[in-house]
């Protein structure tokens, strides 16, 4: 399909095109993208919580026989919740992946496999250049009558 730049109904089609987007604009694509980066944010904040927890909390252990025995730490107030914050923690973490698994299964299809999409980048680009050149004409063109304007004030001054 050709564009016309003069015809600004064109242009946007082009843009939705482009852009992945219906015809209300709405790109759906990028708003998966998004939330799939969202989601990544999500599993590595939750993630750094859950180690830095676990440091924290985890009782002292001997790594070694050269070392000497780890000093002794009083039990946790609430030894109920300390065992069950790793579980808790863990589940989010899960729960973070499978939403992420869900975004990814939400994303459209590659249609046709790597040969129409290359081919499908080919046509496009053939269109980018060809909407380039015009676009090119039409600058040369207003360049041109912009010299002109300007020797014709030239000249009346």
């Amino acid at each position: 399909m050709t564009y016309k730049l003069s015809d600004p109904s064109e242009v946007v089609a082009l843009h939705l095109e482009v852009l992945g987007r219906d015809e209300f604009g709405f790109c759906m694509w990028m708003d998966i993208i998004s939330q799939l980066q969202e989601q990544v944010n999500q599993i590595a904040g939750i993630a750094f919580n859950t180690f830095g927890t676990l440091q924290r909390d985890a009782p002292p252990v001997r790594l070694s026989p050269n070392y000497p025995e780890p000093p002794a730490t009083n039990p946790p107030e609430d030894a109920a919740s300390f065992l069950e914050q790793p579980k808790l923690m863990s589940a989010a973490l899960v729960k973070a992946a499978k939403q992420f698994d869900a975004l990814v299964a939400a994303l459209p299809l590659a249609e046709g496999g790597e040969e129409a999409q290359l081919k499908r980048i080919a046509e496009l680009q053939s269109e980018n250049d060809a909407v380039g050149q015009e676009l090119q004409r039409q600058l040369e063109a207003a360049g041109e009558l912009s010299n002109l304007f300007a020797l014709q004030i030239d000249a009346m001054i």
